[in-house]
């Protein structure tokens, strides 16, 4: 009998050990969700928050004034992360790096300091900038509102450039706008409105040009935001900072110069940009200056209309 009751033992053993798995199972289960709820719960203000345009450090900074949130708490969202570039974070980037070197919270500047390793891409689109926005102001001393470029010759620093395959500089906003000290195989300015224009540069003989460099360094990308200042710059010791693809488009400004100089490029565009300071057409706010050279120029649709300022 106990030969023939065997396999019925075993089986009602291994339904046991069945049950008692799909047990801890279902209970592990149940956990799991509770803390998901939980989490989702901690998260939420901070989801919030971003989803009504706040940017993470002001998110953040009124989570942490509120007591919303407390220390250690780790979600699919970090809430005390660092500060970022494609996150559109104000500070000083060496580029490539997506975290800053150093900021302030008391400087709202963007800031992308070049270095020996070429970079891929750098788009930079739809921000705000200067005197724009409630509350803004320019750095100390500075009179522009975008720097983008090379470093001339002076105390302390050695001559340099920025070199740029491909060049685009569209749908900005600007009080003045000045290009200068540019060498670039083609050159394309068409569809611009100022307030007073003065379009005047200088063909020659610029090379075509690409940046490679092997390794070469990651994109930075970044879309939105508020800033007092927008820098581009190429390192101060004797090397060239190398962009493949440079795009800056839809800037937005005031309270100061939209400036690009000291550039070697094989292509620039500058595209349906608006500038003017509404003081009439014989001050001229929106200025390609005789020092930009080129070897190819197609100029078209340029035209001076009543601009007021942003």
């Amino acid at each position: 009998m106990a030969v023939l009751h065997s396999p019925i033992g075993a089986y009602r053993a291994v339904i046991r050990g069945r049950n008692w798995l799909l047990a801890k199972i279902e209970y592990l289960q149940a956990e799991s969700t509770k803390w998901k709820t939980t989490f989702n719960i901690v998260k939420s203000p901070y989801s919030f928050l971003r989803m009504m345009g706040l940017s993470p450090q002001m998110a953040t900074g009124l989570l942490v004034a509120g007591s919303t949130v407390g220390g250690g708490v780790v979600v699919n969202e970090t809430v005390f992360s660092e500060r970022s570039f494609s996150r559109g974070d104000a500070g000083v980037y060496s580029a490539p790096s997506d975290i800053p070197t150093s900021y302030s919270d008391s400087d709202n500047t963007l800031r992308i300091n070049l270095g020996t390793t070429p970079v891929g891409e750098i788009i930079i689109e739809d921000i705000t900038l200067g005197t724009a926005f409630t509350g803004s102001t320019l750095p100390s001393g500075q009179t522009s509102v975008i720097l983008i470029g090379g470093t001339a010759t002076s105390s302390g620093f050695t001559e340099t450039w920025l070199e740029v395959g491909h060049l685009t500089v569209d749908r900005w906003r600007c009080t003045n706008f000045e290009l200068s000290d540019i060498e670039t195989h083609t050159l394309n300015i068409i569809g611009n409105a100022s307030d007073g224009q003065s379009i005047s540069p200088v063909p020659g003989t610029p090379r075509r040009r690409g940046i490679g460099g092997g390794n070469r360094a990651d994109s930075m990308v970044t879309s939105g935001g508020y800033y007092d200042q927008l820098v581009i710059a190429a390192p101060t010791s004797a090397v060239n900072g190398k962009i493949d693809k440079l795009t800056l488009s839809n800037l937005y400004t005031k309270g100061g110069l939209c400036k690009v100089s000291r550039i070697k490029a094989d292509t620039i565009d500058i595209l349906l940009n608006e500038t003017g300071a509404g003081n009439g057409f014989a001050t001229k706010e929106f200025i390609i200056a005789t020092s930009t050279i080129y070897k190819v120029a197609n100029i078209a649709d340029n035209v001076e209309v009543t601009i007021a300022p942003p």
